[in-house]
């Protein structure tokens, strides 16, 4: 993947602090499979258990320092400029504005505002009370190191989930969820979650299948690129995860997918580029 040259996003600020109201969140991470699964039966944020937190907040505009952080830092500001010019031009297509959301970048522990308190080990996630994308650089470390998804076309693709769920946020998806939840028992809601986090995929091609066609923003997506975001996708299914950390598989509480349907959707959206086609909520779409 090329991105040197890139523009950076201006919708993004940085900081980390404690407290937290409670509201919804929706996640792509790894450990944010098992994090998702306690805050949405349980209530309790799963961050809560792991740590505690007191820093300050503060908004940024620009990458302070050098090194790799530094380079994290930039590479995640043009990802992220990258999706909002493809869905900016997909939303004018379809007669509506794209509103942006904004990418929080936080060292160990954030207050997500409407979803409450959080650390690095929730994983990367979206909180669709403040249209906030929530992630910690060090999770790309964890892709490579911990869970055999190096590089960034890897990262690219955690970042385009999230959004992913923005999106839905906007077409009113995450509003359904939410009240589906206080009226579903947790077999039933896992299956609805499934089909959030698969779409959220799906959306991730999406954006894959137009940054490839037209290098928006100067960011170069090419077939090496898109097998390394489906060995992620790979990677971070229900069924593989359970089955490393569990010693087996329990698909009634899977809530993001198998590693098979993770790959699928988002190839799906990669060689459709056709939104329409993302209805992960349809009858039988799940059987495939």
């Amino acid at each position: 993947m090329r991105w040197f040259g890139g523009n950076e996003s201006n919708d993004v600020e940085e900081g980390s602090s404690s407290g937290g109201g409670r509201g919804v969140l929706f996640g792509g991470g790894l450990l944010g499979l098992i994090g998702a699964a306690i805050y949405f039966f349980t209530g309790i944020n799963p961050s809560q258990l792991l740590s505690t937190g007191n820093n300050s907040s503060q908004q940024i505009n620009t990458v302070p320092g050098g090194g790799q952080e530094s380079r994290d830092k930039q590479f995640a500001r043009v990802i992220f400029e990258g999706t909002t010019v493809v869905w900016d031009s997909l939303f004018r297509s379809m007669g509506q504005t794209y509103k942006h959301p904004i990418l929080h970048l936080y060292t160990d522990a954030v207050d997500a505002q409407g979803c409450g308190y959080a650390t690095s080990a929730t994983g990367p996630f979206y909180c669709p009370a403040d249209q906030r994308v929530y992630l910690d650089l060090s999770f790309f470390n964890e892709l490579e190191n911990r869970f055999s998804a190096p590089g960034e076309s890897a990262w690219a693709y955690v970042i385009a989930h999230e959004v992913g769920h923005h999106i839905q946020n906007l077409l009113g998806v995450s509003a359904k969820m939410d009240a589906a939840r206080q009226n579903l028992g947790e077999t039933a809601y896992n299956k609805l979650s499934v089909k959030l986090e698969l779409q959220a995929d799906f959306y991730a091609g999406v954006w894959a299948h137009y940054e490839a066609l037209n290098h928006h923003n100067n960011i170069v997506i090419e077939r090496a690129d898109i097998d390394s975001a489906l060995t992620a996708a790979h990677q971070i299914g229900d069924d593989r995860l359970q089955q490393k950390y569990q010693g087996r598989v329990s698909p009634d509480s899977f809530t993001h997918g198998t590693s098979a349907q993770r790959m699928y959707w988002f190839k799906k959206g990669y060689d459709t580029g056709d939104i329409n086609q993302g209805d992960t909520f349809a009858a039988g779409e799940l059987d495939r």
